[in-house]
């Protein structure tokens, strides 16, 4: 399949290397920087443009991979091609395409991207929408010849797919920056933790996370919650976040008293 890229952020650069790995032709990569989509059209034998008025008539989809709220500014600027476009957002239902087209459909890779890291896109889930059955199956097929877990996944469901994402992730990591910062603090390094993340992330490969939380807040261990405010005195963000994380543990936890 000849495909266009739209787009030369993290996921536009797995996504146009899952789809060259795979056989497909990358026709093209677009992106505002002319530098930026070069770059990356290099990688994957491609044609780097600046301007969606130089897309090639002769690309069979085209894959729109930028930020949530530019999809909607660039869709009528595609629409003269008469292509298939999907977009890749996790956030952005399928309306925002079929409002101008109805040879549209999603491409969503329920991943952590960064351009640095190389990942094995077999493991991604492929969460596909399309306007229609044929497009629905068009997607599919392209799909599974970069993954091997492929999702039909309507708007509703990936916006409560990508929330949880959002919670699974980007909520996780940021308190793994919190907890590194405070290690910084008293000079302790982050390397410390590292082994007890890999742990927790890899309990939960065969059991129910709420089956398998542990802590203080867990236990209800008042005494332990309490001493950590109090070394969290004057970080009033810190403490407003320690405090609803813990009171929606206790609110959600079995752990019998006196458990660790």
């Amino acid at each position: 399949m000849r495909i266009t890229i739209i787009g030369s952020g993290n996921v536009a650069t797995h996504l146009a290397a899952a789809f060259k790995n795979a056989g497909h032709r990358v026709v093209q990569v677009y992106s505002p920087n002319i530098h930026n989509a070069a770059l990356l059209a290099y990688h994957v034998g491609a044609d780097g443009i600046g301007s969606l008025k130089d897309i090639n008539v002769e690309t069979d989809i085209i894959v729109v991979a930028i930020k949530d709220d530019a999809i909607k500014e660039i869709i009528p600027s595609l629409l003269p091609y008469g292509k298939l476009v999907v977009h890749t957002s996790g956030a952005v239902g399928l309306q925002a395409l079929t409002d101008h087209t109805a040879n549209a459909g999603v491409f969503y890779p329920l991943q952590t991207f960064s351009k640095t890291k190389e990942l094995n896109f077999g493991d991604v889930p492929m969460c596909i929408e399309g306007a229609d059955e044929t497009i629905t199956k068009q997607l599919e097929e392209l799909a599974r010849t970069i993954s091997n877990n492929v999702y039909r996944v309507n708007s509703a469901q990936r916006k409560i797919l990508h929330l949880s994402a959002v919670f699974a992730c980007n909520f996780t990591n940021h308190l793994y920056a919190v907890a590194e910062g405070l290690l910084k603090e008293h000079d302790m390094p982050f390397d410390m933790l590292r082994p007890l993340i890999l742990e927790t992330a890899d309990k939960i490969k065969a059991h129910s996370p709420a089956t398998v939380q542990t802590g203080p807040a867990a236990r209800k261990d008042e005494q332990t919650m309490q001493a950590h405010l109090n070394m969290l005195e004057g970080r009033e963000d810190l403490q407003q976040i320690y405090l609803l994380l813990s009171q929606d543990i206790i609110k959600n936890s079995n752990v019998p008293h006196g458990d660790k």
